[in-house]
């Protein structure tokens, strides 16, 4: 695994593995540069090909990387696994079976990995503000309420900071009508009528309302910004043409 990739610090049980990758290891080039693993931004495709093929080879498992639309779908990988192909969509994937890696590609919204004490399902979700509100970590928990898992272990991926993120008043107002206690999670920004939201505390409220008490990684703090660290991290705000990084989980085979 690449030294510059993210391993989450969680309590994994031993046969569950997480990575997110950062910019490194790849060989895009431009704004690209250079692990790109986003085949919708305009990448050369042989580039973004090669980048895939060595994410694969460094997680020793095979990564699914969803066509997603800012929703709430979850995706099942291990339903028909022939036929949950590259492309599919949704915003959200879970799987019990080992060697399935759930992957999440982002530039600044919120990538959000999942397991259980048990290590029997891996969940990702990808959680932008819009997604966030409409209840798309509601609906990756509920996987594991099917399966009656005791305890439900989460980890937040590098966004946009709270110091980067500034939004209009109708994206406080989604989160504030599902729960007033939302408020607390946004400050006024320089400009007047905007925002500055705070992505991972939004998601830590929304984790800890469906029981899942145990929520690791990405603490606000600027180290987990991609705003702020051009180097490791793309960031389709700060750069408007963008790269993808991924945050993945999986079991082992």
């Amino acid at each position: 695994m690449n030294e510059r990739w993210l391993v989450p610090d969680w309590p994994a049980p031993p046969n569950v593995r997480a990575v997110c990758t950062t910019r490194d290891g790849g060989v895009s080039l431009g704004r690209y540069e250079s692990l790109n693993l986003g085949d919708h931004v305009g990448d050369q495709p042989a580039h973004v090909a090669e980048n895939r093929n060595r994410l694969r080879a460094a997680i020793g498992a095979g990564p699914v990387f969803l066509q997603q639309v800012h929703g709430t779908g979850v995706v099942s990988l291990d339903a028909a696994q022939d036929a949950v192909r590259d492309g599919t969509v949704g915003d959200a994937c879970t799987a019990t079976a080992g060697g399935l890696a759930c992957t999440i590609m982002v530039a600044d919204c919120l990538p959000v990995l999942f397991t259980d004490e048990a290590g029997h399902r891996v969940a990702a979700a990808h959680a932008g503000w819009r997604g966030l509100a409409g209840g798309v970590l509601e609906q990756t928990a509920k996987a594991f309420e099917a399966d009656g898992a005791a305890r439900v272990i989460a980890w937040l991926g590098p966004c946009i900071g709270p110091k980067a993120f500034e939004v209009g008043p109708e994206v406080r107002a989604a989160f504030e009508a599902h729960a007033p206690e939302a408020a607390s999670c946004f400050r006024p920004a320089a400009a007047t009528g905007k925002w500055l939201a705070d992505l991972p505390a939004l998601a830590r409220q929304r984790l800890h309302a469906v029981g899942i008490e145990a929520v690791h990684g990405n603490d606000g703090s600027d180290g987990w910004c991609t705003v702020a660290n051009p180097s490791r991290f793309f960031s389709h705000r700060r750069d408007s043409v963008s790269g993808r990084f991924a945050a993945l989980v999986w079991k082992k085979a």
